[in-house]
């Protein structure tokens, strides 16, 4: 679909990407300017639609380009090896720390979508999403070892409040970006606020 775009140098490429997140990530959708994005650029108007219709396709190829990448690193860093869900689970958080440390900008820009408001996007944002999210959560929480639980314990149950609890810490997390960048955000602290919650759950579901 992008074909044109994907014709240029990778320099080139490259420059085109860091200017348009830069500018969304500062703005969002609507206050972001593409007369800032093709001078950041160092290219023409005309150049940048040329490879991309127009601001909203713009931006939503940035978000996909993205999360691809991210989605990518991140599962290539999850080892599936380890079956005890509570630890998969940990290790799932801990890589995203990381990755937010790694990409600072590209999180920027992700915070910026995920507080997104403008109806021109919204309804694409929130359908692929939705789909990241299924997806991964299957993905997640496929072939674990249920042993570990209590015999009393409805697993399915377990594993729903556990998610829960861990969505709810980094949601709180999330709300913190209002005000912060993602740079600013207390990493090392949420890991430990995570870890004492998975405790507690180790001790209530696990034999």
């Amino acid at each position: 679909m992008f074909e044109k775009f994907y014709s240029l140098k990778p320099e080139k490429q490259e420059r085109i990407i860091n200017a348009a997140i830069k500018e969304f990530a500062n703005k969002g959708y609507s206050n972001a300017a593409t007369d800032e994005i093709v001078k950041e650029a160092n290219i023409s108007k005309g150049a940048l639609f040329h490879y991309f219709t127009n601001k909203k396709e713009l931006f939503l190829f940035l978000y996909d380009y993205t999360l691809n990448m991210i989605m990518t690193e991140f599962w290539g860093e999850i080892c599936f090896d380890e079956k005890d869900i509570l630890v998969r689970i940990r290790q799932a958080v801990y890589v995203e720390c990381m990755l937010v440390r790694r990409y600072p900008k590209m999180f920027d820009f992700v915070k910026t979508v995920y507080f997104e408001k403008s109806d021109i996007v919204k309804t694409e944002l929130q359908k692929r999403n939705t789909k990241i999210l299924t997806d991964s959560y299957n993905k997640l929480l496929s072939d674990f070892d249920r042993s570990k639980f209590k015999e009393e314990i409805n697993i399915h149950q377990a594993v729903h409040v556990i998610m829960w609890t861990v969505e709810g810490i980094l949601a709180k997390e999330k709300e913190k970006l209002n005000l912060l960048s993602t740079s600013e955000l207390n990493l090392d602290e949420i890991m430990l606020e995570i870890d004492a919650f998975l405790e507690l759950l180790r001790n209530s579901f696990y034999r």
